[in-house]
């Protein structure tokens, strides 16, 4: 298994291949206590929170009825907007990845479950379950991995259309679900003639009739349901879109791209085995800590190493995993990735920046100024300076 990036000592130099299936084992014993031990303790967590959600956005958009008045708009701007967090993330993400399909509740259930997002169900599965899942970060073959308008490696060939990446990556934080549903369509495939125009009209017209429904329910059902209210409900409702938006792409990018998780090139797979998938999981994931609250509003994906080892395992235990997780990583010499939720956006925001660059200028600019000094000439450039100060310079 080759690590992509540039690294002056490969990471799992050290593991042979004996070490490498022992660890396989090791994680295949965790994966069976858990599904051994599933039952009516997390069968009720997740009808709880299921309740909770559908209450809460319930509540909310019966307070933007009232909204034209401000304290109404901001309390159901707010619900609303941490309903549609918690659909996405630990409902949605979560049951159509099959994590309570063992429950054989056909409400709760990946065949049936569809989401409060752009891109339908079918769509998403394929493209995140089945490819994502599959060959985490591989670079050319996870298109999760940068989502195919960001170079993510040193490796990869630098164009000057890449300079512009912190600004897709910024528009694509403010409109992922339709960022999602484009790249779950593979336009890129669809424009450079490799995907079948019939299939794409077919998988296009359902995107558009998802979008259509959403932006039914969100921009015309609900504002004309509250009369007088009816534009600062639109608002509200762009504006927790906005919300949701932004936080998932977020939570996606702490835990897909802060410095120090791997990535790794398409021979690396070849003839891979159980415990080389478990390795590369590890190595091309990373945490992100925080309380419960924080864990729950991440669909528990604040645990991303977890869920990238044992992806249909409830995810409600994998901060019951995540100790034996660790202890792997340090009995096997491996780095585990782990950090705030700022310290790890910033880190992925960091690393969106210097690879936009070409790789010797990306060194330069990596190591010419620390982050105080940027600060501070940031700052100096931003304050006035006096006119005489000026002509003396």
């Amino acid at each position: 298994m080759t690590v992509m990036q540039h690294k002056t000592k490969n990471p799992i130099a050290h593991l042979s291949e004996e070490d490498i299936t022992s660890l396989g084992a090791e994680l295949d014993a965790i994966r069976a206590e858990i599904v051994n031990s599933r039952g009516e303790d997390d069968a009720a967590y997740i009808r709880r929170v299921i309740d909770a959600q559908r209450k809460l956005e319930l509540v909310s958009r019966a307070v933007l009825l009232f909204s034209l008045f401000p304290p109404a708009w901001v309390a159901g701007t707010a619900g609303l907007s941490v309903a549609k967090i918690l659909e996405n993330m630990e409902i949605g993400h979560n049951v159509m990845h099959g994590q309570w399909d063992w429950m054989r509740d056909p409400k709760i259930h990946s065949t049936t479950w569809e989401w409060d997002n752009a891109s339908p169900a079918a769509l998403w599965k394929h493209s995140h379950n089945e490819l994502h899942h599959t060959y985490t970060n591989v670079i050319g073959k996870d298109n999760d991995l940068g989502y195919g308008i960001m170079r993510v490696d040193e490796d990869q060939r630098w164009v000057p259309f890449y300079l512009a990446q912190p600004l897709w990556n910024l528009l694509n934080a403010c409109f992922f679900e339709y960022g999602i549903a484009a790249y779950d369509l593979e336009l890129g495939k669809y424009f450079t003639g490799r995907k079948d125009k019939n299939k794409f009209r077919e998988q296009g017209k359902k995107v558009v009739t998802k979008i259509r429904k959403q932006a039914t329910r969100d921009y015309v059902v609900h504002p004309l349901l509250s009369g007088p209210s009816a534009l600062t409900t639109l608002t509200a409702n762009a504006t927790a879109n906005l919300v949701r938006n932004l936080w998932t792409h977020s939570v996606i990018m702490c835990g897909h791209f802060p410095e120090g998780v791997q990535t790794f090139e398409k021979a690396s797979i070849d003839g891979e085995t159980r415990g080389e998938w478990y390795l590369r999981q590890m190595l091309g994931s990373a945490n992100i800590t925080g309380s419960k609250l924080m864990h729950l509003m991440t669909g528990n994906l604040s645990f991303q190493i977890e869920h990238h080892l044992f992806p249909d395992l409830p995810s409600n235990r994998y901060q019951e995993i995540a100790p034996k997780v660790q202890e792997l990583f340090q009995r096997y010499g491996l780095t585990h990735t782990s950090g705030s939720l700022p310290h790890q956006g910033g880190s992925a925001w960091k690393k969106v920046i210097r690879l936009s660059l070409p790789n010797g200028l990306a060194d330069k600019a990596k190591s010419a100024l620390t982050p105080r000094q940027a600060v501070a000439v940031v700052t100096q450039l931003s304050t006035p300076t006096p006119a005489s100060e000026r002509t003396a310079a």
